[in-house]
């Protein structure tokens, strides 16, 4: 018996999962770092019913040696994508182990006006030592440290994203009011190694709070929407969910599917001679789409979604579209996002109250 259907992510950032995907690649390598390339993908995952596309990002280029080594920010390629698109989520990722939690929130704010409630965030860290000289930080080289800042940014972030209440905003002609400022708060964090006073210089995101997904082993689960679990088979995956103590909880997984001209493992085999295929923990399928779709299915009965990382975009985004999803369709395996309907809505999160309105209306009940 099939498990309830599943949302479905994509990453799309650079050409692909493996290093040197770019090889494989259906663009001259100069289109990479192009508006109109990252804009096409998204209007291949949207068409084909995904619920989120991924951006992954980073302060140091992704590549090395003959590899592309640069990539547009995520936040400025989510803002582009978002102009385009009317129904899937989109969701940069931000590390905050060195940026700026007040910088990040206002961004991911307008991120999530721009988009009309469809944005999210994937919290990561920045763990190369390179990273802190380009931000001109001390370096934060332990992962307990990583995990503290990790904790913190959010903390920060989500607090901000609540320092203007939903009706702030009152654009009064007849009293000359923009902001009722009574329902702007300062969020006064103090942690380890910063303080932030507040409140955002952005109103409050459509969403209330946008869907934030990192790894739980990371980041609190308390501050978390969505935990990104990993293992290399189905039952790790199944143990690791089972743990996360999140709202909702997504599976990674990495794919190179058999295609026309090439098998999935014919492809990597050439991808191979020219670099290795990191092994990141995460389940990886390897073969047919029909197998993937067992996958999947299997995998429906422990997460309520999965983020698909394909080995070369141009190759597995088009089998993914034309054979995967529409046999998951008509199996109703698969949640489709409406259109009209937030990121959190789609994922059957609630929009939350404003923390610091709800804490003014139980001072007034007491």
């Amino acid at each position: 018996m099939s498990g309830p259907a599943l949302h479905l992510a994509v990453e799309i950032d650079g050409d692909g999962a493996h290093p040197a995907a770019w090889r494989r690649a259906a663009h001259s390598p100069d289109q990479l770092l192009t508006p109109r390339r990252v804009a096409a993908l998204a209007a291949v995952a949207e068409n084909a019913g995904f619920t989120l596309i991924t951006l992954d990002d980073g302060v140091l280029p992704p590549g090395a040696g003959p590899d592309p080594v640069g990539r547009i920010g995520a936040v400025e390629r989510a803002a582009f994508v978002a102009a385009s698109t009317t129904t899937i989520g989109i969701a940069p990722v931000v590390p905050v182990t060195y940026a700026e939690p007040f910088h990040v929130s206002g961004q991911l704010a307008s991120l999530d006006h721009i988009s009309a409630g469809r944005a999210g965030w994937v919290v990561t860290e920045e763990s190369h030592p390179e990273a802190a000289r380009v931000w001109g930080r001390p370096p934060v080289a332990d992962a307990a440290g990583r995990a503290r800042e990790s904790r913190d940014g959010v903390e920060v972030v989500r607090a901000l994203w609540d320092s203007w209440e939903d009706d702030a905003v009152i654009r009064s002609v007849a009293t000359s009011r923009y902001l009722d400022r009574e329902r702007l708060h300062y969020v006064d964090f103090t942690g380890d190694t910063y303080a932030v006073k507040g409140p955002a210089i952005v109103p409050r995101p459509p969403q209330g709070q946008l869907v934030v997904l990192g790894r739980a082993d990371r980041v609190p689960a308390a501050r978390l929407d969505v935990a990104l679990v990993q293992g290399r088979d189905p039952a790790s995956v199944a143990t690791a969910a089972a743990g996360a103590g999140t709202p909702r909880v997504f599976a990674e997984v990495e794919v190179a599917l058999d295609t026309p001209d090439a098998t999935g493992a014919e492809r990597v085999a050439d991808l191979e001679r020219h670099a290795p295929w990191d092994d990141r923990g995460r389940l990886r399928h390897v073969g047919s789409a029909d197998g993937l779709v067992a996958v999947l299915d299997e995998l429906s009965r422990h997460v309520h979604g999965v983020r698909l990382h394909p080995l070369v975009l141009d190759e597995d985004l088009p089998v993914l579209s034309r054979l995967v999803l529409p046999t998951l369709s008509a199996r109703r395996l698969v949640a489709r996002p409406l259109p009209g309907t937030s990121l959190r809505s789609t994922l059957g999160l609630e929009r939350p109250a404003n923390r610091f309105a709800a804490a003014a209306v139980q001072e007034e009940t007491r």
